[in-house]
């Protein structure tokens, strides 16, 4: 029982981690979109 809380814990924390590096990416793009053509205007 403890193995299959802990798989799922685990499962879990993988999830999580996975959307905010995807986030993290997101906002990155963002950031560089906005600031990409600053001196070009």
């Amino acid at each position: 029982m403890k193995k299959l809380v802990l798989v799922a814990l685990a499962a879990a924390v993988a999830v999580i981690a996975g959307k905010k590096v995807q986030a993290g990416k997101q906002e990155q793009a963002l950031w560089a979109e906005a600031t990409d053509n600053v001196g070009k205007a």
